[in-house]
C-alpha cells in the first residue's frame, strides 16, 4: 500500500538532498538483523562480526522490525547538507519524553506482543531515560561499526548526490524521482511512495521534502519521518555493488605501465566523484600523496575539480574515463 506526501507551491522549492550519519548508523543496524537480504554487505559484515558480537543491539533490533513501523525520532532528518554524528545524535538525545513516548508506543503497538513484552513496558515506563539508552546504543554502534568505513561511506553518498544534483537540474524533480527509484511517482501534486508497509498520507506545510540516499537501505526506498519530523525519502545509493571491492584491482595493466600503479589506482577508483581523504581512505595510501596524485591527473586532463560543501571532489573528465577503461 502507498504512502502518499501532499505539497503546497512552495514544498517543491524546498526540496534538498542531506547525508545523513546517524541514518546510516540505524540503517547498518538493521543489516546485521538480516544478514542473508544484503549480499552486497558481506564482506562488511564479516570485517565487523568481532564488533558487533561485542555490543548490545538486542534493544534497537527489537525496534526495527522487518515489516512495520520504526521510531522516527532516533534519525531526525538532517538540517544541513551534511551533519555530523555528533551533532544528529545531540538532536536525538533532546528529543522530548512526551515526542518519544508517542513514537515509541506506535512502534511497538505494530509488533504482536511486543508493547506487553518487559522491554516495551521498560521502554514506555521512563521514555526520557529510553531515549538516552537507544542514542547509548547507537554511538556505540557508530564508533565500533560505521565510523571506520564513514569516509568510503562518506564518498559515495556525495557521489550520488552530485549525480542526482545535476539530473534534477537537467530534467526537473518529477523524472529525478523516477531516476531515484521506480517506487517513486509523480501525480499532480501528489509524490506517492509505493510500498507494502502500509498505508499514510501527509500534507506538507512549505518545510519541503529531504531527499537521502543511503548505503545500507537498498534495494528499499524508505518514506519518513511522521509529524512532528521533517518528511523526508530515503533511497538506495547508487553504486553499492563495488562499494566494498579492492579499487586498486580494477586497474588495468597497460595504464598501470603508462601512468604508474598508485596514479593509476586513483584514476580508476574514481568511478563516482570523490575527494582526497575518500580516495586516500580507500586506497590504502596517504592523502599527501592522493592529493599529488590528484594535481598530476587533473593537469593532464585526465580529472576536474568542483566544490561541494566543505569538500573538493574529483571526477573523471572523457579521456580519464576512456583511458581508465581501456583493456590491460
Amino acid at each position: 500500500m502507498p504512502f502518499h506526501l501532499h505539497f503546497g507551491e512552495q514544498d517543491l522549492l524546498r526540496c534538498r538532498f542531506a547525508i545523513s550519519p546517524i541514518w546510516e548508523t540505524q540503517a547498518a543496524i538493521g543489516t546485521l538483523g538480516r544478514p542473508a537480504s544484503h549480499g552486497y554487505h558481506l564482506p562488511w559484515l564479516r570485517r565487523i562480526k568481532d564488533a558487533a558480537a561485542e555490543l548490545d543491539l538486542a534493544p534497537v533490533l527489537r525496534l526495527m522490525p522487518q515489516r512495520g513501523r520504526n521510531p522516527d525520532f532516533w534519525c531526525p532528518p538532517p538540517t544541513s547538507a551534511l551533519d555530523t554524528f555528533e551533532e544528529e545524535l545531540a538532536r536525538v538525545r533532546a528529543t522530548p519524553a512526551d515526542a518519544a513516548y508517542t513514537d515509541l508506543h506506535e512502534t511497538l503497538a505494530d509488533q504482536p506482543g511486543a508493547l506487553e513484552s518487559p522491554m516495551g513496558q521498560r521502554l514506555l515506563a521512563d521514555p526520557a531515560a529510553a531515549v538516552q539508552f537507544l542514542a547509548d546504543r547507537l554511538e556505540q554502534a557508530w564508533h565500533r561499526l560505521i565510523a571506520p568505513e564513514w569516509p568510503r561511506l562518506r564518498a559515495l553518498l556525495e557521489a550520488d548526490v552530485a549525480y542526482h544534483s545535476r539530473v534534477l537540474a537537467a530534467v526537473g524533480f518529477r523524472s529525478l524521482l523516477g531516476e531515484l527509484n521506480p517506487n517513486l511517482r509523480w501525480e499532480g501534486s501528489t509524490l506517492t511512495v509505493v510500498s507494502s508497509l502500509g498505508e499514510y498520507e501527509r500534507t506538507l506545510h512549505g518545510e519541503g521534502l529531504v531527499l537521502m540516499p543511503s548505503v545500507f537501505t537498498w534495494p528499499h526506498v524508505v518514506s519518513g519521518q511522521e509529524e512532528p519530523w521533517a518528511p523526508a525519502i530515503i533511497y538506495p545509493a547508487r553504486g553499492i555493488g563495488g562499494l566494498w571491492s579492492d579499487e586498486g584491482d580494477r586497474t588495468p595493466d597497460a595504464l598501470a605501465r603508462l601512468l604508474g600503479r598508485a596514479r593509476a589506482d586513483v584514476l580508476c577508483a574514481l568511478t563516482d566523484p570523490a575527494s582526497t581523504t575518500a580516495l586516500a581512505h580507500r586506497l590504502g595510501l596517504a592523502p599527501s600523496s592522493v592529493s599529488a596524485h590528484l594535481s598530476a591527473l587533473k593537469g593532464a586532463g585526465l580529472l576536474v575539480s568542483r566544490r561541494y560543501g566543505h569538500q573538493v571532489l574529483y571526477e573523471r573528465t572523457p579521456l580519464g574515463i576512456a583511458l581508465a577503461g581501456a583493456e590491460g
